[in-house]
């Protein structure tokens, strides 16, 4: 067993070193954080497969020196984890799963927030914006190594004041958004890897045929009127609603999109590449959304499958 909580050590901190030393591909990387603590919590039950995110967390703290907003981000990553961990035990339906994991990880994150903004003596927006600035100028710093034109960067530059505070707004929903993907992901990834390694799995039923509640349609309807309202406050709430609702029909989306690869028999290297391209274009991503949106009215599944039960 300990050999098992070492091999699940290693793979966190490895993922964990990639990201610190390659931002760009790093980032990705470390959206898989969470899957070593779920596998191994899985495995080896709640203390001992404890143990993994413990140890790495350790370790993560002590290579990451003072306490900053990335060691949260890879902190709320561990523990999101472990608590799907947890989940996976009960039975439950899988958007309940996804639901009640996202709202643990996004409340011990706030407060992890809380707490370092006190420690620090300062107020949380001037915290997030600090960190924002900061990756704002590493990334002009990425966009000059990689050639781009200094023309555009120096319009970047310009605009930095705005896409600052654009950004600390609506992090909020930024932050719920990557953390609903992850944990969605993660999930698709333990299901293949659990069930190949003979470990229990819920059966959620065929996730290509998931749907997202249809009442959400009226919380989209009420976040695209409060757009409309002056009231700045009342818009932002809006947007960020909105912009989570986004990563919900993404979801939705994606899984139609599954549902018709599965249909055509398409290889899988074609649908790593597709899924990739869809993950990398906004145009697609767009598109996607869109799909699983309007799939309350033209019910794509049932038009492709009419002997389908649904």
């Amino acid at each position: 067993m300990a050999r098992e909580i070492a091999t699940g050590v290693g793979l966190t901190l490895l993922i964990f070193f990639v990201a610190l030393q390659v931002p760009l591909f790093g980032f990705f990387g470390a959206l898989l954080m969470p899957l070593p603590t779920l596998f191994y919590r899985v495995k080896l039950g709640r203390r001992p497969g404890g143990m993994v995110p413990a140890c790495a967390a350790a370790v993560m703290a002590a290579a990451g020196g003072p306490p900053t907003v990335d060691l949260f981000f890879f902190a709320a990553l561990l523990l999101l984890g472990f608590v799907l961990g947890e989940l996976l035990e009960r039975p439950l339906p899988v958007e309940v799963t996804v639901g009640a994991a996202c709202a643990a990880v996004a409340t011990a994150a706030g407060a992890l927030l809380l707490l370092a903004a006190a420690a620090a003596d300062r107020g949380v927006g001037s915290l997030v914006g600090e960190y924002v600035a900061r990756n704002l100028q590493l990334t002009l710093e990425v966009y000059r190594s990689m050639g781009v034109p200094e023309e555009n960067v120096r319009i970047i530059a310009d605009a930095m004041d705005r896409i600052e505070y654009v950004l600390v707004r609506i992090l909020p929903a930024l932050a719920l958004t990557t953390l609903l993907v992850v944990t969605w992901a993660n999930l698709l990834l333990a299901r293949g890897l659990l069930r190949r390694r003979g470990l229990p799995f819920p059966d959620f039923g065929r996730l290509d045929r998931w749907r997202a509640p249809e009442g959400l349609v009226w919380v989209v309807i009420a976040a695209g009127v409060a757009l409309l309202v002056p009231a700045q406050p009342i818009k932002l709430a809006g947007i960020n609603v909105l912009m989570v609702l986004m990563a919900v029909y993404f979801l939705q989306g994606i899984a139609i999109v599954a549902f018709f690869f599965e249909k055509k028999g398409f290889p899988r290297p074609l649908r790593v590449f597709l899924y990739s391209l869809i993950a990398v274009q906004q145009v697609l991503l767009l598109v996607v959304v869109g799909i699983g949106f309007f799939d309350m009215w033209f019910n794509f599944r049932r038009q492709s499958s009419p002997d389908d039960p649904r």
